[in-house]
């Protein structure tokens, strides 16, 4: 298994998802990991990549009314970007807490919005930005590199 992709080209990978369409955001995470494995990526950075890719493309199926994934793969890192047309998060700091979600009840009934995805996703990165404006939207930036990197110690 290799820690760089140097001797590949750039690839990127798009998926549109719509309001609760939870096959395309399940297919977003499958599809990336079959293209990592063929590229031969190390299976630890694999599921690192794939639970970020999962668990933001099911925030967007969950909580937005339209959005876009795209993952960028780089020689080094991978960078993996949700835009999404929705309610936005009003507290950042406080939608990263474990358990904490705003997944309706419905929602929860099909067995989703424990309120994971945020910390699951800041866990699996090495670097992760969040923007949002309530009543707009939410930007995700998730990177993952190929090499260890040092983490902070409160991941």
């Amino acid at each position: 298994m290799v820690d760089s992709l140097a001797y590949t080209p750039q690839i990127t990978l798009e998926f549109k998802i719509g309001e609760k369409d939870f096959f395309v955001a399940g297919e977003c995470a499958s599809r990336v990991k079959k293209t990592l494995q063929q590229l031969g990526l190390k299976q630890n950075v694999i599921k690192r990549i794939a639970i970020i890719i999962y668990e933001a493309a099911m925030n967007v199926a969950i909580h937005a009314t339209s959005g876009m994934v795209t993952v960028h793969i780089e020689p080094d890192a991978i960078t993996i970007r949700t835009e999404d047309v929705g309610a936005g998060i009003e507290d950042i700091d406080l939608a990263m807490k474990e358990g904490y979600s705003t997944a309706t009840y419905e929602i929860r009934e099909m067995g989703f919005g424990a309120g994971m995805g945020l910390s699951n996703i800041k866990q699996c990165s090495d670097d992760l930005k969040i923007e949002s404006k309530v009543g707009v939207g939410t930007t995700l930036n998730a990177k993952v590199y190929f090499q260890e990197q040092p983490r902070p110690a409160d991941r």
